[in-house]
């Protein structure tokens, strides 16, 4: 497993890099604003589907939620960009055992108030505008290892490029519970914000 490192300059430099790329190649990025507790930690769970799905986060991140950033990443992924590992980034091998100590590792993090754990549930890459998210079983493991620390927020993003050369995000957040059983009711409540998301979504025009 590749654990996140600290160096100020580098994570100073990329945080820098990062929201300027977000703005440089999206005509804007829209958000609703929600209150998180200063006393619990939050675990952010959204919808993937394209190589900006971090970087938009890690804007909506410091935009809203304001916490210390920390996001669940293919080891692949971690291996090919060097940098992720500064801005947060730990790894997770579906493969092999590992992918214990990385949800292990979750779980510890969500201990600390001031952290934030971004994690795509469904596991891999699928479709914008799918109708049905998936999860994947390992978060449970996370949501019983730090229950009681944390609270959950629902992210559905959308990109729209309508009649502008430059594309628009739409970020749907919502709180929930975070006392779960099972996969299948957080899937469900995801699902239910998500449906709602993508109904604001298919009601814009210009």
């Amino acid at each position: 497993m590749l654990y996140p490192q600290k160096n100020k300059f580098i994570k100073w430099f990329f945080h820098h890099y990062i929201l300027n790329l977000v703005k440089r190649n999206f005509r804007q990025v829209n958000f609703n604003f929600i209150e998180v507790s200063k006393n619990k930690s939050v675990l952010l769970l959204a919808n993937h589907f394209s190589w900006w799905d971090g970087f938009l986060l890690y804007y909506i991140n410091h935009k809203v939620l304001k916490k210390q950033f920390h996001v669940m990443v293919i080891e692949e992924t971690v291996q090919k960009v060097s940098f992720f590992k500064y801005m947060g980034a730990f790894s997770v091998n579906k493969k092999t055992r590992e992918i214990l100590t990385s949800l292990d590792y979750a779980a510890k993090l969500l201990n600390d108030p001031e952290n934030l754990v971004l994690i795509f549930p469904q596991g891999k890459l699928f479709s914008n505008f799918i109708d049905k998210v998936s999860f994947e079983k390992g978060l449970l493991k996370i949501l019983q290892s730090a229950a009681g620390r944390f609270q959950i927020v629902h992210a559905a993003t959308f990109i729209e490029g309508l009649q502008y050369k430059k594309p628009s995000v739409n970020v749907y957040l919502a709180t929930a519970e975070a006392e779960y059983q099972n996969i299948t009711d957080l899937q469900q409540a995801y699902q239910q914000h998500y449906n709602g998301a993508k109904m604001q979504q298919t009601k814009i025009a210009v």
